[in-house]
């Protein structure tokens, strides 16, 4: 279970955490962040590799590309920051890769995957804030009830855009160039080949 480390807090506290630490500034507190567990960590490399391949890489070619895509990030949002499992921006908005620590740029996709001490987070406190921060993609992942769901921003609210189960191959914003098995992301055996 995450534990708070320190409360109140500030981003200057945040900053001042020695190496690169998985704590993330949550409503003032800095909170110690677990290491994933197997099926998280594996849904994120499969779900990771299968996006990056694609769409990390300059506009053209084999691939659609345009996207910065990084796995397990610190980024600022307002005065928190938060470590979600993937990010991604879009190259023609964010034309330099986003190095600094925490990236303060707003990322135009974010995924997290569910696990049991971070769901109500993800669901509730973390949706606000990449809401309230105009994020136009939220992926959620569960990997116990085996779905996605893909939220895409609008002013009043995020609008569910799909969900779907494990049995399905889908086509989902901000990528949509991409049909995906999603048993790929659960199952036990190798992936597909592509």
């Amino acid at each position: 279970m995450s534990r708070a480390l320190k409360a109140p807090a500030t981003l200057a506290d945040w900053l001042a955490l020695p190496g690169e630490p998985r704590v993330e500034l949550l409503r003032g507190a800095l909170i110690n962040r677990e290491l994933t567990g197997p099926r998280h960590g594996r849904v994120m490399a499969r779900l990771g590799s299968a996006v990056t391949r694609r769409f990390d890489r300059k506009p053209g070619g084999r691939w659609p590309g345009g996207w910065w895509i990084v796995v397990d990030v610190a980024v600022q949002f307002e005065e928190e920051v938060y470590l979600p499992d993937l990010a991604g921006w879009k190259r023609d908005r964010c034309p330099v890769f986003p190095s600094e620590r925490p990236v303060a740029t707003r990322p135009d996709w974010v995924c997290e995957i569910l696990s049991p001490s971070n769901a109500r987070t993800d669901r509730v406190e973390k949706l606000r804030t990449y809401h309230r921060c105009q994020v136009a993609h939220y992926w959620l992942i569960d990997p116990e009830e085996q779905t996605l769901t893909v939220l895409r921003y609008s002013p009043s609210g995020y609008v569910v855009a799909l969900t779907a189960s494990a049995d399905e191959a889908v086509k989902a914003e901000p990528f949509a160039e991409m049909e995906f098995p999603l048993r790929n992301l659960f199952a036990d055996e190798p992936l597909d080949d592509e």
